[in-house]
């Protein structure tokens, strides 16, 4: 098989395409409790580990949370623990901004907040018991950009931070949208989104008007499917880009993929039953990624944003720890999905594919042990996670055109400079591929080759967490088998 390339850069690709977002998720997954050190008031060093190893170059605090989450309860000395509506337990507050501010730049990375936005107008996040408000304003957002931001913010000096945080990126509203008009507490329209995203927009700008913000774009989980085939775009795009006008660089959408009676058969344990089945639902998955990628690009192109995918990963039901996406056949469906990021990065500026941490919920990126202290037990990390570890250190700045003579190679290919980057997934679960790369139509003799391959069928699991480790060849002969079921990354001089 020949792939094509053309070494024509097409267009910058974001490094945000590897965010993480982490979110308090009570009792449903310990997330960051589990990587909390509530002994010495400090992340776990195995958590700090396995992230810089994971390399996220963003995190984003937020999620449902966000919907009744108060900034200042987890500032400060005096910590004001919190009924968490969503995920269920209290949330203790222990970490809070400056906890978060701590790891990203303990780990090299970037800060996104998700401010309360008027609790997305649903009634069971606005007070969950008798007298406790959960509903953010504009002017609390605004108080928050003052506080991470501003040189000179009171609060933050009274706790003994000097330094501002300097946090760039401020989503407004997390899944506002995607409450049906059927249900009882419906929130938001997307009329009502728009004009009050132009209020916190208006006070988030005066905090501080050097952020991006990212706007809440995208409508109903149910109708996005039968609007894309009849050739329709996003309402709510359209009402919230023409309403914030030039005021808001991102607009935001979820990604939730796989989920339809479609791959019912995925469900539970199903997926063991028949592997060819599942890997062909897994191709099918991937094709559902990809057309509501190609459905909100289509969506915010006239209005000169970027989208900002916030949250994304496939959804089915299933054990909690570790089910179909614990095994490789998910992770070769997520280097399709990574793939697919790169070919709409003119447009995709923030994106993830993964919950990020957690010790239960089999859509995390790492699989932290609990407890901690268990003698040999460590972090690891799933399918999802090692596609994107893999790709976040080989990728270059600006995307490639790139041709495949066939259809059962999924490729995309970047550039930094004169190296040439060119992401391969093989989407036949047995059938290895012989690949051959062509640059301007001349022969590439010599390149290397980082590969991920295994056994479909395998499972992550703290036995196995070399399992899925990268093996580095060395291409001399200008031709390079892809085995079956795999996820290479090739990299030449060109």
């Amino acid at each position: 098989m020949l792939l094509h390339i053309d070494p024509r850069p097409l267009y910058e690709l974001s490094p945000y395409l590897f965010m993480q977002f982490a979110e308090p998720l009570g009792t449903a997954d310990s997330s960051i409790d589990a990587a909390w050190d509530f002994k010495n008031h400090t992340w776990q060093p195995h958590v700090i580990e396995i992230l810089k190893e994971l390399a996220p170059t963003m995190i984003r605090w937020g999620g449902c949370f966000a919907s009744y989450y108060h900034w200042r309860e987890g500032v400060g000395p005096r910590r004001i623990p919190m009924h968490n509506i969503c995920w269920d337990g209290i949330y203790l507050n222990q970490v809070g901004t400056h906890e978060l501010a701590q790891l990203t730049r303990s780990i090299g990375s970037e800060l996104l907040l998700n401010v309360n936005f008027m609790s997305e107008g649903q009634k069971k996040w606005m007070e969950p018991v008798p007298g406790d408000n959960r509903v953010g304003s504009a002017e609390e957002a605004a108080a928050w950009i003052r506080y991470c931001n501003d040189p000179g913010d009171k609060l933050r000096l009274s706790h003994g931070v000097k330094e501002p945080y300097n946090v760039r990126y401020w989503q407004i509203g997390n899944e506002t949208g995607y409450q049906p008009p059927s249900f009882t507490e419906p929130g938001f329209t997307s009329r009502e989104n728009a004009l009050h995203a132009a209020e916190f927009i208006k006070a988030m700008r005066a905090a501080d008007p050097s952020i991006r913000i990212i706007v809440w774009g995208d409508g109903p989980n149910q109708v996005w499917k039968e609007r894309f085939r009849n050739g329709e775009l996003s309402d709510w795009t359209a009402d919230v880009c023409c309403e914030a006008g030039d005021g808001a660089e991102l607009v935001a959408f979820h990604n939730h993929f796989g989920g339809d009676e479609e791959f019912a058969l995925l469900n539970g344990n199903g997926y063991r039953k028949d592997p060819d089945l599942t890997w062909a639902l897994l191709r099918q998955a991937a094709k559902d990624f990809n057309d509501r990628l190609e459905y909100m690009h289509k969506s915010v192109l006239p209005y000169g944003k970027k989208l900002a995918m916030t949250e994304g990963h496939m959804v089915h039901t299933c054990r909690d720890r570790t089910g179909l996406m614990a095994s490789w056949a998910a992770g070769v469906m997520y280097g399709e999905c990574f793939n697919a990021l790169q070919r709409h990065g003119e447009v995709i500026e923030i994106a993830t594919l993964a919950d990020f941490m957690g010790n239960r919920w089999n859509s995390n990126a790492v699989i932290l042990p609990a407890p901690a202290w268990v003698p040999g037990s460590r972090p690891y990390l799933l399918p999802v996670g090692h596609i994107a570890k893999l790709y976040r250190h080989h990728i270059g700045t600006h995307a490639l055109k790139v041709e495949a003579a066939g259809t059962t190679v999924d490729a995309a290919a970047s550039c930094t400079g004169n190296k040439l980057f060119c992401h391969l997934v093989n989407r036949e679960r047995r059938t290895p591929q012989q690949i051959e790369l062509a640059v301007n139509g001349k022969a590439v003799k010599k390149f290397k080759v980082w590969e991920i391959s295994a056994d479909p069928e395998l499972e992550m699991m703290e036995l196995c967490t070399h399992a899925l480790d990268p093996v580095e060849r060395i291409v001399a002969t200008g031709e390079y088998t892809l085995p079956g079921a795999s996820v290479a990354v090739v990299e030449a001089e060109i």
